[in-house]
């Protein structure tokens, strides 16, 4: 029974002596004992032979940068001249390049011209006529027509001349004759402004100050439409349009509109007030040349509102149909 309790008393000691390492341990280091752990991996490249790694090429190789200087001398600002400057003084004469030959002078020369001229600085002239035609209505009384147009100026300054009118049994019945001064404001278009002179066999004359525009509108529209200011508040507008359909390159066929309509009515030339008249035709030539084309067409024309009320009351009538046939020139 003694040796039991001294055996006891011995293992209480041994494990009470456990317990306080074993605390102190904890205590103190949490990595004590690491070590003596293995950290070993298995190398990936084990085995490969990197005895013969062979080496980057010099980009660089071969460049002589011996005559690099530094960058401060490489970047020198101070002996650098910009674009605008002053010519420097050993610069080459710019006139030595046509070997000695002047504007205006030597073998070249032409007389009576000091300089050169570009195109848009040169005058040209021109006539235009884009209807000379016979009339035969349906219902008789068969006339003929006639629409001009000249100019003569510069590319961007003209002086224009228009002219329409119709004439029957000899006579000149009523004409129209304008004219402008035409001023380019963009590649296909033309401002106008002038004066319009009317004449009638039946009636009195009129006169109108006039400012248009005229031009190529796009997918190939002729355009001329004109605006009208007359005596006593008259107001008028104008209104042409046509278009070019080539059938062949001296085929062509035109269709062409026009209108003209009035703010304020005018009994002494049987004209009533808004749309007066009206047109649409087609016309078929065969150009020969450019210049001179020959064509046959129909046209409908007519009278609308008071205008062809007036039209009535005189006997006639306010539609009409009439086949055409003429010539187109220009020169």
């Amino acid at each position: 029974m003694i040796f039991r309790v001294k055996n006891l008393q011995a293992m209480a000691v041994v494990c009470a002596s456990f317990v306080s390492v074993a605390v102190y341990a904890q205590t103190v280091d949490p990595h004590a004992g690491h070590g003596a752990m293995q950290m070993d991996a298995v190398d990936p490249h084990a085995g490969h032979d990197m005895g013969a790694k062979p080496e980057a090429a010099d980009p660089h190789a071969g460049h002589n940068m011996s005559g690099s200087a530094t960058p401060e001398a490489a970047m020198d600002h101070g002996s650098m001249q910009m674009q605008g400057g002053s010519a420097p003084a050993d610069a080459r004469d710019p006139h030595a390049y046509s070997d000695g030959i002047k504007l205006g002078e030597g073998d070249y020369m032409v007389p009576g011209v000091h300089r050169l001229m570009l195109a848009d600085e040169h005058t040209f002239a021109s006539i235009r006529g884009e209807q000379l035609e016979r009339r035969f209505n349906d219902g008789g009384n068969d006339s003929t027509a006639y629409s001009l147009q000249g100019w003569y100026g510069t590319t961007y300054n003209r002086f224009v001349i228009k002219a329409e009118g119709d004439a029957e049994k000899r006579r000149i019945q009523e004409s129209r004759t304008e004219l402008l001064w035409s001023r380019a404001i963009a590649s296909y278009w033309d401002v106008q402004a002038g004066v319009r002179l009317d004449s009638s066999r039946e009636g009195p004359d009129r006169q109108w100050a006039a400012f248009g525009i005229q031009g190529l509108a796009p997918y190939w529209f002729e355009v001329d439409a004109t605006a009208y200011v007359g005596s006593g508040g008259r107001t008028a507008l104008r209104l042409e349009a046509s278009y070019e359909l080539l059938i062949t390159q001296k085929l062509i066929l035109e269709p062409k509109m026009e209108l003209q309509a009035f703010g304020k009515r005018d009994p002494a030339l049987r004209l009533g007030s808004g749309l007066a008249e009206a047109s649409a035709g087609l016309r078929l030539r065969y150009e020969f040349t450019r210049q001179f084309a020959p064509y046959i067409g129909v046209e409908r024309a007519g009278s609308f509102g008071e205008t062809a009320d007036f039209v009535r009351a005189d006997g006639g009538k306010p539609i009409k149909t009439r086949v055409v046939a003429g010539l187109r020139f220009w020169f």
